[in-house]
């Protein structure tokens, strides 16, 4: 679904990505870890080109993408993502929020688009929610309003950055089981996370990351359980799961 080839960033003398190269399968869960500032997110931006590489390629479902002559819009359509901080529109209620863009950037009829929402808001467990303002919510359920927002695209590959940082510790199990619910449907993931717990559980791959470079990857329990590299011994050592 994902292949990323010697991808490098810079932003003016910080390299913050270097010589990244990544495959992320159909229905495939890929956490991604590492201290802050480590260049995770940065990774998961330019995967859906809110920043714009400097040098290798990035392949979406076999075509190499370039913003340059490519309608990046159109690959927003097959890869969605769900932010730290929601970013969803104050002014507009839960449903008008998730109906926004199927039927401004996907012309969908707007009757088809409120009863795909609707479906979406009791797939994430908000049915009662739909006319309520975002000002109204919970974190967690302004995360999985924004989970629902995102799905509305019918996306095929779902981009998370530490969509559980932002929320108050009783929130976050919450989105973390819309998360798995969705994992468990197929969806091909790609998750920037803090936390381990999930990622051991849910992961079909592990990547840490650190000081811009992929340090080491593998599958969950070989990941946690024979770490290879001292550096990724050392960041597990000061997670809460060892």
């Amino acid at each position: 679904m994902i292949t990323v080839n010697k991808l490098n960033k810079s932003y003016g003398d910080l390299h913050v990505l270097k010589d990244i190269d990544l495959q992320v399968e159909e229905s495939q869960v890929v956490c991604l870890i590492g201290s802050s500032g480590s260049g995770k997110s940065t990774l998961l931006r330019c995967l859906n080109f809110l920043e714009q590489r400097d040098s290798g390629q990035i392949i979406i479902e076999g075509e190499e993408i370039d913003p340059a002559k490519q309608n990046i819009n159109e690959i927003r359509e097959k890869v969605g993502m769900v932010f730290q901080h929601f970013q969803l529109f104050p002014h507009m209620t839960v449903l008008e929020n998730i109906i926004e863009a199927p039927t401004h950037v996907k012309k969908t009829p707007k009757k088809q688009a409120v009863i795909e929402a609707k479906d979406l808001l009791s797939k994430v467990g908000l049915s009662d929610k739909a006319d309520v303002y975002p000002s109204r919510l919970s974190g967690g359920q302004k995360q999985r309003v924004a989970i629902a927002r995102a799905l509305a695209m019918k996306p095929d590959i779902l981009l998370f950055d530490e969509p559980t940082s932002a929320l108050d510790p009783e929130l976050v199990g919450e989105v973390l089981t819309t998360m798995k619910e969705l994992a468990e449907e197929g969806m091909t993931m790609v998750v920037v996370t803090h936390e381990m717990g999930f990622a051991r559980e849910v992961g079909d791959w592990i990547v840490f990351m650190h000081d811009g470079r992929i340090i080491e990857s593998a599958a969950p329990e070989e990941f946690f359980t024979n770490p290879k590299k001292e550096r990724t011994k050392e960041f597990l050592k000061t997670t809460a799961l060892k």
